[in-house]
Order: structure tokens, then sequence, then C-alpha cells
């Protein structure tokens, strides 16, 4: 969601920041802004709409060694310049930049206006730039006053405070929202993704929730609001650059696509066991004989990784024999769940920094129970949580949409279910099938790559549709509505999934030329049953495209367009189905002229709630 990048000591602070924001892009935003001390006071630029806008303004051009950053995802008051990060006080003393979502802001604002205090914003941000531009002017260090505003906020923050009477100090403080700070040859940094700050700190801190952080060029000192000053190990910061340019393909979310073979080939490097059939999950942090002992998996996401944990469920019960479930992260934590003991509990987020599934997170330890995560980023918030896990390896995915990162979460997961099959009933030779069709899974996923001229040819029958349906039995369920998000988030064309056996409870009655069915349709025990389903659409008018792996000819004969891909291990047809689905989505996106890596209103990474 939004992003900062702050810096300290560094000879030029804007042209440091600028270059965070652009890292920071990916994200998602729309607006952005710097401001910069320059020995005397703060100096600040904003713009709305792309950074482009803010650079126009040659912000490089502010003098100064200290200074803050941010793109804005606008969650209250418009995307407008005056509603943009970052937000000054008043008296321009105290500049702020914050994710997250100050819940409490009303009541608030209401005290500081009482006080005399007045607004330019409708942002809820401002309301902390005026808070402590207040304790500063009666006396507090800007330090102080960050840990005695914070236990008064409620919602979520990472925010950073620059003072203009201390032209080289930055104050840092989390709850809820990640925040970084970064340690470099002569400067001290904050960001809200390690990645901003490549190029300019060598090792890397997390704060943790109720942190509060003062740097300065040569020190960072971190209190706690529970437990007082404590020390942060640092590590070496690994976050790779995310603005290293679309090769060539015309958007990022295609060089995703083209990439998903190799992203695919680094999931399962080095955890291919041939010999025994299985797989290798050290980073489980659980002995075979303690797995042994859970009765069933719940698998908890938001979004495609919720649908990648439907993926998995399926997956773990007909490898396993393992009862497992998937629930929306959000929804679960609201519900107050019952966490049992012998569940064992994977929650998956490609990012490692979405909030509610952290959240899950945090209530299922709370309570006891035993959390692994799935998820891309090392060192993110949820790789510091759970008890162990699997990181993903599928490398910095730009584009809002997910394709390789989400393939690479069902991987992961297949990865897991092979795991828990060996360990409970899995026989070795289907233990060994499996394996082999890992290691063929890269070069499946090249063949539906290169199957995008025919994919192409599809589009204009989604591109005039109205609304369209997405529909799958089994396994191909949870990828039709994957499909379908796909076609929503980036075509804006409204998409519905169901399971075709649902169909004849409802959806059927909106069956017409103008709402194309897309079916996803692999070769299995089922596929009989599905193809009579698509005579009764065919009944009803409705236009048929199969997306299948299948070469059975009436499926040629109901359709009016067939996509048909590589045939696959069976467990594994999700991830070959769903990028031939992701490509469809993406050419149609293609024709229709759409904003392809930043669709509207979305967000990459999502923080709040």
């Amino acid at each position: 969601m939004c992003g900062i990048i702050a810096v300290t000591g560094h000879a030029n602070a804007a042209q440091t920041l600028m270059a965070g924001l652009r890292r920071l892009a990916y994200r998602g935003y729309d607006s952005a802004g710097v401001a910069v001390h320059d020995g005397e006071s703060i100096a600040r630029l904003r713009a709305a709409g792309a950074l482009e806008n803010l650079a126009s303004l040659d912000p490089e051009s502010l003098s100064g060694q200290c200074g803050i950053g941010h793109t804005r995802w606008a969650t209250h008051g418009a995307p407008t310049a005056e509603n943009a990060h970052p937000h000054l006080s008043a008296d321009a003393a105290i500049a702020v930049v914050h994710n997250g979502i100050i819940e409490n802001a009303d009541a608030l604002r209401a005290e500081l206006q009482a006080e005399g205090m007045t607004f330019t914003s409708e942002t809820d941000t401002e309301v902390l730039a005026q808070a402590l531009s207040l304790a500063v002017s009666r006396g507090e260090a800007l330090f102080e006053a960050v840990l005695a505003l914070m236990p008064r906020v409620q919602g979520t923050y990472g925010l950073v405070a620059l003072d203009r009477a201390a032209p080289d100090q930055l104050v840092a403080a989390r709850l809820g929202s990640p925040v970084a700070l970064g340690i470099g040859g002569g400067c001290r940094l904050v960001a809200s993704d390690p990645a901003a700050m490549v190029g300019f700190a060598d090792d890397v801190l997390h704060l943790d929730d109720g942190d509060v952080a003062r740097l300065t060029p040569d020190s960072i000192a971190v209190r706690s609001l529970d437990t007082g000053e404590r020390t942060i190990e640092a590590t070496t910061l690994t976050a790779e650059v995310n603005d290293a340019g679309r090769d060539g393909h015309a958007h990022f979310m295609l060089k995703e696509l083209c990439e998903q073979p190799e992203a695919i080939a680094r999931t399962v490097s080095g955890r291919l066991d041939a010999r025994f059939g299985t797989a290798r999950l050290g980073g489980l942090n659980i002995q075979p004989r303690d797995l042994i002992a859970f009765r069933g998996v719940k698998l908890l996401g938001c979004g495609s990784a919720h649908i990648a944990a439907e993926c998995g469920a399926h997956l773990i019960e007909s490898l396993a024999r393992l009862p497992a479930s998937a629930e929306a992260a959000a929804e679960f934590r609201y519900r107050n769940p019952v966490i049992e003991r012998d569940l064992l509990y994977v929650v998956i987020s490609q990012s490692g920094e979405t909030y509610d599934t952290l959240a899950a997170c945090n209530e299922i330890k709370r309570k006891g129970g035993t959390v692994i995560g799935i998820n891309n980023v090392i060192g993110s918030s949820l790789a510091r949580a759970v008890d162990g896990g699997i990181y993903l390896h599928a490398g910095p995915e730009v584009s809002v949409a997910s394709t390789k990162a989400w393939s690479a979460m069902v991987c992961a997961l297949g990865l897991l279910a092979l795991y828990l099959g060996r360990v409970h009933d899995l026989s070795p030779s289907a233990g060994a099938s499996l394996v082999k069709g890992f290691e063929a899974l890269p070069e499946w996923l090249e063949q539906t790559y290169a199957l995008r001229p025919a994919i192409r040819e599809v589009t204009p029958l989604l591109t005039q549709a109205r609304s369209v349906f997405f529909i799958g039995r089994g396994n191909a369920a949870p990828v039709a509505r994957e499909g379908a998000l796909k076609l929503k988030e980036i075509a804006y064309i409204h998409a519905e999934a169901y399971p075709t056996s649902e169909l004849k409870h409802g959806p059927l009655a909106l069956i017409e030329p103008a709402v194309p069915t897309v079916v996803v349709l692999p070769d299995d025990e089922l596929l009989d049953k599905s193809i009579a389903s698509l005579a009764e659409i065919r009944a009803r008018d409705g236009k048929l495209i199969v997306v299948t792996d299948s070469d059975d000819t009436r499926i040629d004969a109901a359709a009016e367009a067939v996509i048909r891909l590589p045939k696959s291990h069976a467990a594994l047809t999700p991830i070959v189905l769903g990028m031939g689905l992701q490509l469809l989505a993406y050419e149609t996106a293609v024709a229709l002229g759409r904003e392809i890596d930043r669709p509207r209103n979305l967000a990459k990474s999502v923080t709040v709630e």
C-alpha cells in the first residue's frame, strides 16, 4: 500500500528519497511527496498522481542531509496534493509520513482544535503532525513526544517524523505496519520496504509493534512501549531492487508471466527428494514425528493468497488424507476463533506484510497454536512472526496483479502436501511421481507461455462481455476463482466464479449470449460431468471458452473457443491452468487498453484493514 522512505546523513537527501519512492511505486499510490530539512527549516513538495508529477517540481533541488518521502494510497480524503504526505504541523515545526489508519482521528482532531490547532487536509495523518507539534512546543523532545502519543493512537501506523529543531534526527514508530531501519556508510535510513534502501544501506533492522526509534547519521536507539530500551540485531540487507525495468516487455505483468517458469524452478530448487519421493522442508522447524500428531490443517490468506490456500487445502486432503480447509484471514480473526493445538495453521502472504494475515497469525500464536508461513520476502513481518515456513523465492513481483507469486504459493503448498503425504499415507511411488511432476513443471509453464498468440485470438469473446462466469470442479474450482479475480483486477470486467455443480442452483438464470462462461476443465475423473454442464450452458445460448488439458473432442463440439494447455501431473494442473487464465486476463486487458500494472483503486501490499 503506501510507501515510506527517510534518510539522515546523506549528502543529497532528496535524491535518495526520490530513488526510494521510485522503488516503492509498485505497491500502488495516488500521490507522493518529500520534505527535506535544509538546516533551518523544513521544505516540502507534494503532487497528486504519478511520481513524474512530483519529479516535475524538481525535488532534487532541495538541499539538506535529512528528509522523509512518501507514496500515498488514499484512505482519508481524496488523492490531492493537499492530502498528500508529508504533512506539516500548522507551525511548520514537525513533518510526518504515515502508513496505516488512525481509527480515533476524529476524536484527536477535536481535542487539538480545542487547543486552537487548525487543519488543512482531510487526512488522519495530519492529526499526528499537529499533536506532536503541540507536545514539542511545550518542551518535549520529539522522541519523547512520539512515545507519549502512541498509546493514545488507536489503529495502525508505520510513521517517521522530522523536527525543525533537530536537523539531523528522524523518529520512527511501528504498530501493525512494517518499518525497517537501514545502516549505510555515514547515514541511517527508514523504509516501509527494505528494497527502497538498496544501494544506500548495507544492513537492516526491523522494528516490532510498539517500537519507537531515534536515528541520527551515526546512531540508532530503539525503545519499546512495553519493555523500554532494547537492542535489535542487524542483518545484511538482501532485498532485491524492484525498479530494474521491464526488460523489453510491454508491462511488468507480462515480464512476470514470462519469468514464471524460472520462479517455479527456484521454488522447488533443493526441496525435492527423488530417492524417497518426498520434499525437503527444513524451514518448517517441525520434525516428521511431530507432524504426525497434527490431525488437520487450516490455511489462511487474503485475496489471491486465500485462493492459493483453497488450492492447498485440496492438495493436502488428496495427498495427505488430512482434513484441510481455507479461510479468509480477515474473517478468521474477527470470529474469535477456537485455536486447536492439534491443527497446523498455515498463513500465506506474498509480501509477508498483509495486515489481516499478520493479525490472524498473531491471534493464533497468542492462543497457543502452531503457525507456519508461506511468503516471498525474507525478513518480512510474517517471516519473523511464524514458527517456521517456506520462502517462495519467486523474485520481486512489481505488477499489482499477482502471477508468478500466486503460482509459487500453490507450488509451495504442493510441496507441503507432498511432505505431509509422505509422513502419512502417500506411497513412495506416488511421491516419486509427484517429484517428477515438480521437476517438469517449469517446462510445462514455458509451453503455456508460448501459447500467447492462440490465447490472444480468444479475447474478442470477452472484450464485449457485460459479465463473465468462471466455473470449475474439484481442484479447478479455486483456479476459476483466481481467473475471475484476474479479469476483474486488470480488465475491469465483472466476473464471478462458481463450482460447476452450483450453476443449476441459481447462476444458470443469468446465462445468455452477452455473458460468456470460461470453463476450467482438467482431464480428471470429473471430466464427463463437466462436459455435461457445457451442454446446459449451450442450451441457453451461452458462449463457452474452455481452458483445458484434455484432448476430448466433445469439448470442441460444445465451445466457441478452446485453449489447450500442456498435460501435467494431476496435482499440479491448478498451476498450469492458472497460468493460462492469467494470460487470458492479460491479453483481454491489453485489447481493452487498460492500465495493467497499476489497476485503479488497488495496491500491491495491503498493510491496513
